[in-house]
């Protein structure tokens, strides 16, 4: 059944909710479906909390494979219509899309930290690096360009074309709640395909007040959100109309994306977890490099894949490197993003601040030695907040549970290896390789460091190795599923089928 709180309503939740102006009123998100808002069919719903003060400010419906079919319908339809329309014309809607997210900038980002937690400056940072994938999508006449060659016989010529697909579907996960959506939609409607998204359900909010931007840029159809959970993943999974699907969260859930998409003859990048070691070296600047390293840790609470899980000191390193991120620990200032001065948030659910916490007694019982404890940490004013302070280990075991397995939340872990080479056989011995790090002042040991390593994400002197909008976005191993990764040119070529055409004429 419909969620009993009326269409228009829930249709404007974002804001409200966000802003705080209807404090009494809990809004049940809706639908985004041929270019109306709709109440989902839904069987349930998830409650949004702000994770900063633990009070639920939204609802989000879990639709049913009748929402998604209905949108997969809308976006079907559009797509002749959208496939026909010149690339530059599709551009442009690009560039009003951009132009509605720069007037709205600030607005986004505060949504951004009151459904996930983080601070202001990390939900600027994420707007804007979302708002850069749509500028590469401006210039979707240049990177769609295929190219030819005359005479490849007598009398014959041979072109390659760059064609649009059909309907795609997203997944987002929760930790990236405006930005990762970015990563895939402007793409894939720029190439000329129609778009289908299932936001987070654990943060909906900036997702609709994007896609209310968004509306009055692109024909109805051409875009569509169904909110939900399970059912909507392997909807999109499994629809004969969907022709590809693009996921972001656990390599438990990427693998079970692929499997079930690719089974279904789908195209499918399924981007999974992560356990991100950084290497420092003996020859490091440290007075430059531990504080990047600890905002790798301990940024967005750790509650991202390129968060830096493990640092891995070099030899002699150790003692410096350890008493020096303890001490950049104990400088952050944990609290509501919203307020200034805070330097880490809370980590999104209840659940997840218990989660992080079993890890950290996991830790202790394994023999890891804690050397800061972020556990039992509150904020002054916000005691309802899903809040941990940073905690460090050392003397992990790469075996042991904190040593292996994705925390996500802020735990550091810090290892001790003789020289370089071991160091590369911890990342080669582990089964994910999203992304690492190295901290050094030798070019040689660098460019050993970036050949070898497994992931497919290198920093050098650099704590998040993030590639910008422009550059291929993925991991290897089991960190990612697929054969094209996330935006920049890669985009493009996921987007879209090359054809091949051979003209002889008489």
């Amino acid at each position: 059944m419909a969620p009993s709180a009326p269409t228009a309503a829930a249709s404007g939740s974002a804001r409200g909710a966000a802003s705080g102006s209807h404090p009494a009123y809990v809004p049940v998100l809706s639908n985004f479906i041929g270019g109306m808002w709709v109440d989902a069919r839904a069987s349930g719903t998830v409650d949004v909390f702000n994770p900063a003060t633990g009070k639920v400010i939204a609802k989000t419906p879990l639709s049913t494979r009748g929402d998604v079919d209905a949108a997969v319908a809308a976006a079907k339809a559009a797509f002749p219509a959208w496939r026909a329309t010149p690339v530059v014309e599709r551009a442009r809607t690009m560039f009003a899309f951009k132009n509605r997210l720069e007037e709205h900038f600030e607005e986004l980002a505060r949504i951004v930290t009151t459904e996930h937690g983080k601070t202001l400056d990390e939900s600027r940072g994420s707007v804007r690096r979302g708002i850069e994938c749509v500028e590469v999508a401006c210039g979707m006449p240049s990177l769609m360009m295929g190219s030819g060659l005359e005479e490849i016989s007598r009398g014959i010529d041979c072109d390659v074309h760059r064609q649009p697909l059909g309907v795609f579907a997203a997944i987002a996960p929760f930790n990236f709640p405006a930005m990762v959506p970015l990563w895939f939609l402007p793409t894939a409607v720029a190439t000329g395909n129609t778009f289908v998204l299932k936001p987070s359900e654990l943060v909906p909010l900036s997702q609709k007040r994007i896609f209310e931007l968004l509306e009055t840029c692109v024909p109805p159809g051409v875009v569509n959100v169904v909110n939900g959970g399970v059912d909507v993943v392997n909807g999109f999974c499994e629809h004969p109309d969907v022709r590809g699907v693009s996921f972001v969260g656990s390599t438990p859930v990427a693998r079970h994306v692929y499997r079930t998409g690719t089974n279904a003859g789908k195209r499918v990048q399924a981007l999974g977890g992560a356990k991100n070691f950084i290497v420092v070296m003996p020859d490091a600047n440290m007075d430059k490099s531990i504080g990047i390293v600890s905002e790798s840790c301990y940024g967005c609470a750790g509650e991202r894949c390129l968060a830096g899980s493990i640092v891995v000191t070099v030899g002699k390193s150790h003692g410096d490197v350890r008493e020096r991120l303890v001490a950049a620990a104990k400088s952050i200032k944990v609290g509501d993003g919203a307020d200034a001065g805070v330097s880490m948030g809370p980590v999104i659910r209840e659940s997840a601040r218990q989660r992080v916490i079993s890890y950290i007694e996991k830790g202790l019982a394994e023999g890891a030695e804690l050397l800061l404890d972020g556990r039992g940490h509150t904020v002054k004013g916000r005691e309802k907040g899903f809040f941990l302070g940073p905690t460090v280990f050392d003397k992990v075991n790469p075996k042991s549970s904190i040593g292996r397995e994705e925390i996500f939340g802020p735990v550091l872990s810090i290892m001790n290896v003789p020289d370089l080479p071991a160091a590369l056989e911890l990342l080669h011995a582990h089964p994910q390789a999203n992304a690492t790090s190295i901290f050094t002042s030798s070019g040689k040991a660098a460019r050993e460091f970036a050949m070898h390593a497994p992931p497919a994400m290198v920093g050098v002197n650099i704590g998040v190795a993030a590639p910008m909008s422009f550059f291929p976005f993925g991991g290897s191993k089991e960190s990612f599923f697929g054969d094209v990764k996330a935006h920049g040119r890669d985009g493009v070529i996921f987007y879209t089928e090359q054809k091949v055409v051979i003209e002889r004429w008489f």
